[in-house]
């Protein structure tokens, strides 16, 4: 009842049910009674209450209510119950009262408070010090605070000396440099270095503001006194470790277990300051000083300790900058940890180191590729495969996600070999609905930045194969998601080419659910399609609409298609040239598209060097020749697709043929990726919303739409746009850049009767 009451007090002055006046008219003296509780849990509870309202009160409610009684509180007559209570209060009210006031009425009652006879009660003033000293000013602090945190110091209660360490380091910023070096430094000092004949608890709190400390001093230490500092934080590095002996610890005393758990907690807080630790030392004398310690760390037995490490890596590799190979192994290392929750905290940020070490600290492009990682691709993929083994789906899920940074670390071969297919296989057997969709968005990535046109082909015949055209709806839900993410990854062209027809099939599929999904997905399909080049693909769209309208029996399918088609009637129409409207959208695409055309252009590049030195093209000179070529300010609209094995007859304009692939081609550099993965996002945003074009059902006539012969199928002619990848006659291609039509039949559907271009219906099973 009690514990209820102090809750529903605060709840009413943080609602302000009532006014400030009518609350502490009302309910103050009430709160100021059961301060004194026989029961610490209801004295607590109100107490809470108190100094919530504190903040709230008036300054002459505060005096005539709070601090005057207050007097008589802390006096040595009174419990001492009482007088902790007191220490509490008077720490909150020097925010509310000016310098002037807290001198002359609340210091003389802190001043007792820190003489009490009960350690307890100078442990709890001491802790007050800090508020009061942010109330009272510089120049008050360093005459009344600070000799009495200094007296503190040497208090024979070591919870009383533990306080006043705490408050000193976290008030080193509010005194000068003669009071840190010849007043603080020497406390410091001689606490630390007694600091292991005592209790272990005060170990815990030295080692967690250890890094705090040596931050604030720094700058004051003799080199002598800097060298003792760093051998202390070295050997609380490994304090414990010297005792293992390999007992079973049934067989070890409670005591001794109770003692190996405050050194764990010692070793972890010293991991969480590892990162001000290299700036101590400065990241130049990173391997002399602190390499070992690093590895210790990183090999620790106990899994806190390892997980504090894997949180501090991104700060420990963004310190060390160019010095950052020096933690190669170390990385290897955590992402091969036996615990999952090792590899959740360095995975948080694994873009980013990655990217640091790949580049070698520096923001130029990586020459380093995958000389500097040998151990990186197998130590991925067996933690990728530890993450899937294992129940944590939400850390393999976060995994997945990360490793769409890896065209920017290795190479498109070690992708498409090592991950590319992985991905393909979580998008088909894996049970987890977030996994596999991370599975999807990634395989996209890295079909986005393959460099190579067969194995780019590959991918989209097994994606449109077996999950769009595959047996199990699971897996043509699966299909729809991936288009959704080339929607949003890809140009409109690219989706358009290889894409369009296979999703809007699926407007006969015979399971609801997959129909359902399709309907969502629709706006963004039609959100794809230019004016007038693309009017073919809106013909089949508005058929597939159409006979969806007409013929679906499933009143939930046929509630979400009526509202589908009301959207796609608001729908406007993007057209081939730009618009002022949605300038900044087909410039996206534009880009896109035109990146699309680079990665052709260089493979083309990578072919002729073939041809013409007998050799392939390594990835540092490739990379070089990406980074040197210059980039116009402004691109054609539509640039023209290098083909395979199409070298110039005439020798003499080789040479200039190629210089003019190379300047185009530079767009492709570092800028490609938009310095991280993580800025597809962007793209996310700004693609959603290009759902624009004019409102096409009702604006074509009812013939053009019910008439359709084989023509509509046709794709057009290269003129109307460019391509982003050559034709293959094995793929639905619809592209804006080949002059062949469709082949009718789907490229080689699992099921029983193949799927048709046509729109036939599915005899596929559910």
């Amino acid at each position: 009842m009690q514990l209820t009451a102090a809750v529903s007090f605060l709840t009413i002055l943080q609602d302000e049910s009532v006014s400030v006046h009518t609350y502490a008219h009302s309910f103050l003296q009430v709160i100021l009674l059961h301060l004194e509780h026989r029961d610490a849990g209801v004295s607590n509870a109100w107490l809470e209450t108190l100094l919530s309202v504190i903040e709230v009160l008036p300054k002459d409610t505060l005096r005539h209510e709070i601090l005057n009684p207050l007097v008589s509180k802390a006096q040595l007559s009174q419990t001492v119950q009482s007088r902790l209570v007191s220490c509490k209060i008077l720490g909150k009210l020097t925010n509310k009262f000016d310098a002037l006031a807290i001198k002359r009425e609340i210091l003389p009652l802190v001043k007792s408070l820190c003489q009490d006879v009960e350690y307890e009660v100078r442990s709890c003033m001491c802790r007050q010090l800090e508020n009061i000293a942010q109330g009272i000013g510089t120049e008050l602090t360093k005459s009344v605070v600070l000799p009495e945190l200094i007296e503190l110091s040497r208090d024979e209660g070591s919870s009383v000396r533990l306080a006043a360490f705490e408050t000193l380091v976290n008030l080193l910023d509010i005194f000068d440099t003669d009071d840190r070096s010849q007043t603080i430094l020497p406390v410091v000092k001689s606490f630390c270095e007694k600091s292991f004949k005592a209790d272990e608890s005060i170990l815990i709190s030295l080692s967690f503001h250890l890094g705090k400390l040596c931050h604030g001093l720094y700058g004051i230490f003799t080199p002598d006194q800097h060298l003792r500092f760093l051998e202390f934080y070295k050997k609380l590095c490994t304090l414990g470790l010297q005792q293992e002996n390999g007992h079973n610890e049934n067989q070890i005393p409670p005591q001794i277990l109770e003692q190996e758990k405050k050194y764990i907690s010692v070793r972890k807080n010293c991991a969480y300051n590892f990162p001000a630790m290299i700036v101590f030392v400065d990241p130049k004398n990173f391997h002399m000083e602190l390499y070992s310690t690093f590895f210790c760390l990183c090999h620790d037995p106990e899994v806190p300790v390892r997980y504090t490490i894997a949180i501090c890596f991104y700060e420990v590799s963004k310190l060390l900058n160019s010095g950052v190979y020096l933690i190669h192994k170390e990385l290897i290392t955590l992402l091969q940890d036996e615990s999952l929750e090792v590899l959740d905290a360095l995975i948080d940020h694994l873009p980013e180191i990655l990217e640091l070490m790949s580049t070698g600290g520096e923001s130029s492009v990586q020459e380093n590729k995958l000389s500097s990682l040998p151990d990186l691709v197998p130590a991925l993929t067996a933690a990728e495969q530890r993450a899937a083994a294992s129940l944590k789906w939400r850390t393999h899920e976060k995994l997945l996600q990360k490793y769409a940074c890896l065209p920017q670390v290795i190479s498109s071969d070690q992708i498409y070999y090592r991950f590319l297919q992985r991905m393909f296989t979580i998008m088909m057997t894996n049970n987890v609905l977030p996994v596999q969709k991370a599975a999807s968005r990634t395989l996209c990535i890295f079909l986005r930045y393959n460099r190579k046109q067969e194995q780019r082909h590959e991918v989209i015949q097994k994606l449109i194969e077996q999950l769009g055209q595959g047996k199990s709806y699971w897996n043509r839900l699966r299909f729809l998601d991936t288009c959704e993410f080339i929607i949003e990854i890809f140009s409109k062209s690219f989706f358009c080419k290889y894409f369009f027809l296979p999703a809007i099939e699926l407007t006969h599929d015979p399971v609801a659910n997959v129909r359902m999904k399709l309907c969502y997905l629709l706006p963004k399909v039609k959100s794809t399609l230019k004016i007038p080049a693309d009017k073919h693909l809106l013909q089949q769209l508005e058929m597939c609409v159409r006979k969806l309208l007409c013929q679906e029996k499933d009143k939930d399918v046929l509630a979400i298609v009526k509202r589908t088609v009301l959207e796609l009637d608001r729908m406007e129409m993007s057209m081939d040239a730009f618009q002022k409207k949605f300038y900044e959208k087909d410039l996206l695409d534009q880009e896109k598209e035109r990146e699309e055309l680079l990665l052709l252009e260089m493979e083309q590049l990578e072919k002729e060097k073939q041809q013409n030195d007998g050799r392939p093209m390594s990835d540092k000179t490739f990379e070089k020749k990406r980074r040197d070529s210059k980039t116009p300010t402004s691109l054609p609209k539509s640039l023209p697709i290098p083909v395979p094995g199409s070298s110039s007859a005439t020798p003499s304009t080789s040479k200039e043929i190629k210089k003019s692939k190379l300047i185009r081609s530079q767009s492709f550099n570092n800028q490609a990726f938009h310095a991280k993965y993580g800025n597809l996002d962007k793209c996310t945003t700004s693609k959603s919303s290009t759902a624009a074009y004019t409102s096409s059902v009702s604006g074509l006539s009812k013939t053009s739409m019910i008439s359709l012969t084989d023509d509509s199928f046709r794709t057009r002619n290269t003129n109307s746009a460019p391509s982003s990848f050559s034709s293959n006659a094995s793929l639905p291609s619809t592209s804006r850049g080949t002059g062949n039509s469709v082949d009718p039949k789907s490229s080689g559907s699992k099921d029983t009767q193949p799927r048709k271009a046509t729109l036939k219906s599915r005899k596929s099973n559910p």
